[in-house]
């Protein structure tokens, strides 16, 4: 069976940096939720404080599912940067949004010239978030090697 591939340190802290840590729950700019370094907060959970590494541990849990849906709809090779950049896009904005992407069928046709299909996704509750654009353009470079 093949090892589970993991983002890097490099792409965890690139993550940490862009999600931002609350140690109390807010809303993000999509109106969800959050708590930590962008953990959406489940209806069963009721977390009303987390510690840095109680933050670091379920984001490492929640990139799992980002990182899975990468692997499981990305059928062309990787480097490092590109998973990472690819992991950090799928866990701001999901999964499903990665599989109906015009990035993902680019990808997958072997296109990797992919830059301003990171910068579709820039927008929250219908408005353009700066601090999206700024994300998805760290994103591609990530992506682009940078």
């Amino acid at each position: 069976m093949k090892k589970h591939r993991r983002v890097t340190q490099r792409g965890l802290e690139f993550i940490k940096r862009w999600e931002g840590f609350s140690p109390v729950p807010y809303y993000c700019s999509a109106g969800v939720r959050t708590i930590g370094w962008g953990h959406v907060i489940k209806p069963t959970e009721t977390l009303l404080r987390v510690s840095e590494q109680e933050a670091e541990a379920l984001l490492v849990q929640d990139l799992f599912v980002a990182e899975r849906a990468v692997l499981r709809l990305i059928r062309v090779p990787l480097t490092d940067n590109q998973f990472d950049s690819l992991t950090s896009f799928t866990f701001n904005v999901g999964s499903g949004a990665l599989q109906r992407s015009t990035l993902r069928a680019r990808l997958n046709r072997g296109d990797y010239d992919v830059r301003e299909q990171f910068l579709r996704w820039i927008r929250a509750g219908g408005k353009v978030i700066r601090g999206l654009l700024r994300r998805r353009i760290a994103e591609a470079n990530m992506f682009e090697g940078g």
